[in-house]
């Protein structure tokens, strides 16, 4: 009995032994020149997976264990890449910081589907502005453009899967990253097309403009937090609830009730055919964020809004997040009292965004390291608003840079140091000052807000 006991133990461990053996890994590690920050994390949709820090040669590395197949990214602040992750995968990824997308490379087992969607998504960043200009076409010759488009996308992917055996998901993956960006330009055409042609109503869009809808997801659990898809999703439902309210509401006469009355339509959409739970909430929080900074009021509208996202929504931090949303834009309307955040000079020492704003009339402005286009355009404006407007002081606040990367670009780019700034917590600056776009700016007097929600390049100052 005791060596038939001590047998089945034997047996026991051994079986515990090789299941672990044989337990799906995945290894994710990879070299970052440049870095920005000590750690990587790993995210499955909003969720962390796990975070590892960088060693002396700025070397990382993951090994995961029984882990879902899917989508999931990695952060190395201020910056995040997609990751496509399957059982068994030896992913190795090197990179620059200072040219964050441009210079990512995959390699090893898995690395196909990977590079392919980093590529897929520098083509969408390089054709938007040709697209620009498509949407002056009409209906007919818009569509084969951006068939066109689509199908030298669809043939690279074609191509990558008689070269490499990819699988069922991977195929998907890759077929979603070209149809959703594909299909968020047909999304836009009708509101773009009236844009660029001056046309006074909407083009008439019968026929088979809209075919692809008949083949869309709209509760994909795979896709929620992809941003393609995603996209695709926002511009749909707005699409949806403009072209349903103008068969069958009519109009109003104020604009305030016209934007309530339009983003409730888009909230009752989605509630109505969205079903997959963490998707429906993050596209109702979305409406509810886009509503709130662009009505960014203390009205009667804005309160009957978020009362019906608050019914609609099952996610408590979403609605917590929103009710704060909706606090911190009435503590920011004129004549309130500037937000006291406590900010850095070049010589590190902090400074406060009050003292700042004293005694003159102050405009602040954002910018950050990784969004270079945008960083030379707003240094440019800046520039002439301080020789058009020499009562304004101008100033920068830099965010989502590590602090020797924004001391070197104020020097780089001889910014004058008395009026750059930079914001270590970009959480507390963001809630505080309601950053929704590199664009904004806040307009001050001696620390009382004039315009909180002012834009840089349409304001009159």
């Amino acid at each position: 009995m005791i060596r038939f006991l001590l047998y089945l133990s034997f047996l026991s461990i051994l079986s515990c032994s090789q299941k672990s053996k044989d337990a799906s890994s995945v290894y994710f590690g990879g070299e970052i020149v440049n870095p920005t920050s000590d750690f990587i994390v790993l995210y499955r949709n909003n969720d962390i997976v796990d975070s590892v820090a960088l060693d002396e040669g700025n070397r990382f590395s993951f090994n995961l264990q029984e882990i879902e197949e899917g989508l999931y990214h990695f952060d190395h602040s201020p910056e995040r890449q997609y990751l496509f992750i399957e059982e068994g995968d030896s992913i190795v990824v090197r990179l620059n910081t200072l040219e964050f997308d441009e210079s990512l490379v995959f390699s090893g087992k898995g690395s196909e589907i990977n590079n392919f969607l980093l590529e897929i998504f520098l083509a969408h960043e390089k054709e938007e502005p040709l697209v620009y200009k498509y949407y002056k076409l009409d209906p007919i010759a818009f569509n084969e453009k951006i068939d066109s488009l689509r199908l030298q996308k669809v043939t690279y992917l074609e191509e990558l899967a008689t070269d490499n055996e990819l699988s069922e998901k991977v195929l998907a993956m890759g077929k979603a990253s070209i149809d959703y960006n594909s299909f968020v330009y047909k999304e836009k055409y009708p509101f773009y097309h009236k844009k660029r042609t001056g046309e006074e109503t909407i083009h008439d869009l019968t026929g088979a403009f809209y075919d692809y809808r008949k083949d869309i997801d709209l509760n994909s659990k795979d896709l929620a937090y992809f941003r393609p898809y995603f996209d695709f999703m926002k511009y749909h439902f707005g699409n949806l609830a403009y072209m349903s309210c103008l068969k069958s509401c009519g109009t109003q006469s104020e604009s305030s009730s016209k934007h309530l009355h339009h983003n409730k339509h888009k909230l009752k959409l989605v509630d109505s055919l969205v079903k997959e739970t963490d998707l429906r909430d993050i596209l109702l929080r979305n409406i509810a964020m886009d509503y709130l900074l662009k009505e960014h009021s203390s009205s009667k509208e804005s309160k009957i809004f978020l009362d019906k996202f608050q019914s609609l929504s099952s996610n408590d931090m979403h609605k917590e997040e929103i009710v704060d949303l909706y606090d911190g834009i009435q503590n920011l309307q004129p004549n309130s009292i500037l937000p006291n955040l406590d900010i850095t000079d070049i010589d590190s020492n902090s400074v406060y965004l009050r003292d700042i704003s004293k005694k003159k009339k102050t405009v602040f402005y954002f910018w950050t390291a990784s969004q270079k286009r945008h960083f030379r355009n707003v240094t440019r404006h800046v520039s002439r608003l301080k020789k058009k407007h020499p009562e304004y002081r101008f100033v920068g606040i830099n965010l989502r840079t590590n602090h020797s990367q924004w001391v070197s670009l104020v020097k780089e780019n001889n910014l004058d140091p008395k009026n750059q700034f930079h914001g270590a917590d970009f959480k507390e600056i963001q809630t505080a000052m309601m950053i929704d776009g590199l664009n904004k700016c806040v307009i001050t007097k001696d620390t009382l807000i004039v315009d909180a929600f002012a834009n840089l390049y349409t304001t009159s100052f």
